[in-house]
């Protein structure tokens, strides 16, 4: 058989607290009632730690702080709905403090968009300046108002032969062929004439005496230094003439030309000035020192025109129908000195270089790349677009545009200043050829051009009667015609204002370098025409 199992002896069980047996169970702790136990410092903790994770258990979110812990007064218990509302609170503030962090996000994200914006514009309008990125202005031009036209805000008794103005555009100067210097405002129109010294003075400021019994005082050009300091002045007198622009009193003249002096210019930022004569040489000078640095020899015949876009990059234009391109020797103006104290010595222009090969040893020789004319044009004006671009203008009426990786036009613009409009009266027939009664080929011609350098803006003019714009199309692409102004008479000098708001144009009744034409109605002066431009969007 087997064993039965041993009975274990039944311990006493304690009755609950609260059960309807009544007994000694009050000793025991664990069956005290809530409020009891409560009052036990280590129950009290134990009671808090599970109440931490029911809160955690329902969604609550458990604050480490007593003072947000204790939500309600200590002794009371927390309510289903005040729970739900804490909650909410809790969540609603999160919302608010997301929503806060994103808008000073945007608004962070606003500041830094408008800082590269403002970083790129700078950016553009340096490169701009520095001729690295071409302007865009001719998209922004508008068409003229009916009020719009060419004023004359200086009038001069010869046909004026020069204009040219200041660095910002808002002084200019003019000549004409009776030798009358003019400086002038251009917004008030406000002029003051420059007085020619007496002829000891001249002398005594190094020019030669006059070969006749009077000396000359024919302008045929004039140039004006990029700080507004000096104005330069040649003509038939065979000298370039310094003049103190601030008082107005010439300073020095300089001699060696064999010719009349046909062209002037002075390099930007800089005292360099360059001369182009009838006697087919260019010089270059210094103004701040009054010296002679160098001389240039390239053409076969008189040199017309000429412009200057850097220190050492000159354009010029002569009978031969060529226009040549300069890289210029630069020389320190400080190292020149024994050349210089040479030449005013001897006033030789070979001494002179003679010295210059002494300080140096042989001199480099200057670079140039030479442009010819097509067959049925000679070239008549020049001017320079940026580096790699410029213009010139014909006695045939055409403008040519020109490229250094080519020797020939990339574009033409054929009859660009015509006679007459086809709606005119039908014209006379002689030879073949169609001309107007008391009309001269020579108003057809191309006689000045001009750029806002760095731009794609340009214009022309010529004795026909209209000064045209024109806008030059990107990567040598062509010319093309925006507007064109009426002015009656031979333009023999364009200027465009840096900011491209007006041009202002030398007229006369005769062409600069003759009287083979003539236009009775004209005035002889300096007439301003404005340009109205569309406001840039990004304008600071």
């Amino acid at each position: 058989m087997a064993p039965r199992p041993r009975k274990r002896a039944s311990r006493p069980t304690k009755p609950r607290a609260g059960s309807r047996r009544g007994g000694g169970g009050d000793d025991d702790p664990f069956f005290e009632s809530e409020p009891k136990r409560r009052r036990g410092g280590r129950d009290e903790d134990i009671e808090s730690e599970d109440s931490d994770d029911d809160a955690v258990a329902f969604g609550g979110a458990v604050d480490e702080d007593e003072d947000e812990v204790e939500g309600v007064k200590e002794g009371d218990e927390e309510t289903a709905g005040e729970k739900k509302m804490r909650i909410a609170k809790e969540w609603l503030k999160t919302l608010t403090d997301a929503a806060k962090r994103e808008e000073d996000d945007e608004d962070e994200d606003e500041e830094e968009v408008g800082g590269r914006r403002v970083a790129e514009i700078l950016q553009r309008r340096q490169l701009e300046e520095s001729g690295r990125k071409r302007r865009e202005l001719a998209a922004r031009v508008l068409p003229p108002e009916p009020k719009d036209g060419f004023k004359v805000i200086v009038k001069h008794r010869q046909p004026v032969t020069a204009v040219a103005l200041s660095k910002d555009s808002d002084k200019g100067f003019s000549a004409s062929k009776d030798g009358v210097i003019m400086h002038w405002d251009v917004e008030t129109g406000r002029s003051e004439k420059y007085l020619w010294p007496s002829e000891n003075v001249l002398i005594s400021h190094h020019a030669k005496p006059p070969l006749s019994a009077k000396r000359s005082k024919h302008v045929l050009s004039l140039a004006v230094s990029s700080d507004g300091r000096y104005l330069a002045s040649g003509g038939l007198d065979r000298h370039i003439h310094l003049w103190d622009v601030r008082s107005r009193e010439h300073i020095q003249a300089f001699s060696g030309h064999r010719g009349p002096i046909s062209c002037l210019a002075f390099g930007p930022d800089s005292s360099e000035l360059f001369s182009g004569s009838f006697d087919r040489s260019i010089m270059q000078w210094n103004a701040e020192d009054r010296t002679y640095m160098n001389c240039l020899y390239g053409h076969q015949n008189e040199i017309l025109t000429m412009d200057a876009l850097s220190k050492d990059r000159l354009l010029t234009v002569a009978r031969d129908r060529t226009m040549h391109l300069w890289k210029v020797l630069i020389f320190l103006n400080y190292s020149i000195h024994s050349a210089t104290e040479n030449f005013k010595k001897s006033c030789s222009i070979h001494s002179a270089t003679a010295s210059l090969k002494t300080l140096y040893g042989q001199i480099p020789e200057e670079s140039q790349l030479v442009f010819r004319a097509p067959a049925s044009a000679s070239l008549e004006c020049c001017s320079f677009i940026d580096d790699k671009e410029f213009l010139s203008g014909s006695d045939d009426g055409s403008i040519e545009l020109w490229s250094i990786m080519r020797k020939k036009p990339t574009f033409i613009v054929r009859n660009a200043h015509p006679s007459l409009d086809s709606d005119d009266q039908e014209l006379p027939n002689e030879n073949g050829i169609h001309k107007p009664e008391n009309f001269s080929m020579a108003q057809s011609w191309v006689s000045a051009v001009a750029a806002r350098k760095g731009s794609d803006l340009a214009a022309s003019g010529a004795g026909n009667g209209l000064v045209c714009l024109w806008a030059i199309e990107p990567d040598s692409k062509g010319i093309r015609p925006l507007f064109k102004f009426k002015l009656d008479g031979f333009v023999n000098s364009l200027a465009i204002a840096q900011s491209g708001r007006f041009i202002v144009a030398g007229v006369g009744q005769e062409p600069r370098f003759g009287r083979w034409g003539r236009v009775r109605s004209a005035q002889n002066g300096v007439a301003i025409h404005p340009i109205r431009l569309k406001e840039e969007k990004d304008d600071l």
